[in-house]
């Protein structure tokens, strides 16, 4: 099972609200996304150009934004201090996301969703949520919407949203959670970095 066979799913431009997910019939737009979180990813990537073509592969990756590629930490390196973009923006130069694998109704595998690094802390926060409450990441059914914000220059984008709509029984819990593991072994056998070495 490759990577490459998954669906995925992108941070619309311009602050959209709605997503674009590809469908069998062509592309379908929604305006949320509900189903059960079974695991996700935070890789990260540096590109040396600002504005690399879709398609470019990175200089430099990290699948957990931990340790890259080649074996140094991320946290040393000097493209993950804030301002090493441009120095105006804070921005770093190194690119974070997160990557969760949303299993929905009706289906029996993921769609692959990216949450731009602007999301980053929302999605913290909420699994933070549930972890006070004592509830794993896949013992709920979560419901995820955008909101059109603007960023210091005046620039719109979209902010990501997760709710918690519904429980799951124990042993519904249980199921998604050994479906979730078994689901990334064979991702990671197949290796994970496909994500973070394409610009787009």
């Amino acid at each position: 099972m490759s990577f490459q066979l998954f669906d995925i799913v992108k941070s619309p431009s311009g602050g959209a609200t709605a997503f674009t997910v590809p469908g069998l019939a062509g592309d379908e737009i929604y305006k949320e996304l509900t189903g059960i979180v079974l695991d996700y990813t935070t890789p990260r990537a540096y590109w040396d150009t600002p504005d690399p073509v879709e398609g470019t592969p990175p200089v430099c990756y990290s699948p957990d934004s931990l340790v890259s590629h080649d074996g140094k930490p991320c946290s040393r390196c000097q493209f993950n201090d804030f301002g090493s973009k441009d120095g105006d923006s804070n921005a770093k130069a190194c690119k974070e996301s997160v990557t969760i694998f949303l299993l929905r109704p009706d289906n029996i595998m993921p769609i692959i969703i990216r949450v731009p690094v602007s999301s980053k802390l929302i999605f913290q926060r909420y699994m933070t949520r549930l972890i006070g409450k004592m509830m794993p990441l896949c013992g709920v059914v979560t419901k995820i919407t955008l909101e059109k914000t603007t960023n210091k220059t005046g620039q719109p984008y979209s902010l990501y949203n997760f709710e918690a709509v519904s429980t799951l029984s124990p042993e519904e819990t249980a199921n998604a959670r050994a479906f979730g593991q078994q689901f990334m072994e064979i991702l990671n056998a197949a290796a994970l970095e496909p994500d973070v070495q394409e610009a787009g």
